[in-house]
């Protein structure tokens, strides 16, 4: 069932979508270490979601192949998930703290958001 905290699960990563795009159209110009942030936050919050949609506790991580392990025990298909979420995974840490700080290129940051969509439709076409 669809109940209001699944919603601001979901309201939650198409803000995060949202602000990829804005940028995106700004112009090549961008900041790609904060889009590959945002769109990794983006997948996480729509497998949460999905976890959430189906009465499952939704732990306090951030690791995307975790949340997708979870999701398969629900439903098998979701392996196929898997090497996004590893392309997705490297972008919470390194794109956020000094120390292992990577710079990315705005060919991951386009990649991220294309992934990040991915995971949205496909979690979308279970829960519809």
């Amino acid at each position: 069932m669809i109940t209001e905290y699944v919603k601001s699960w979901f309201q939650r990563a198409d803000d995060d979508l949202k602000l990829i795009e804005i940028v995106l159209k700004a112009g090549e110009n961008f900041l790609p270490n904060p889009l590959c942030f945002h769109a990794q936050q983006a997948a996480e919050k729509y497998l949460k979601g999905f976890l959430a949609y189906n009465d499952l506790h939704t732990r306090k991580i951030h690791d995307l192949e975790t949340l997708i392990k979870d999701c398969i025990k629900i439903d098998k298909s979701f392996e196929e998930l898997c090497e996004n979420a590893n392309f997705l995974n490297q972008f919470y840490i390194e794109s956020r703290y000094p120390d292992d700080y990577v710079q990315f290129s705005n060919d991951d940051a386009k990649k991220a958001y294309d992934v990040a969509i991915k995971i949205k439709k496909f979690i979308l076409k279970k829960i519809n």
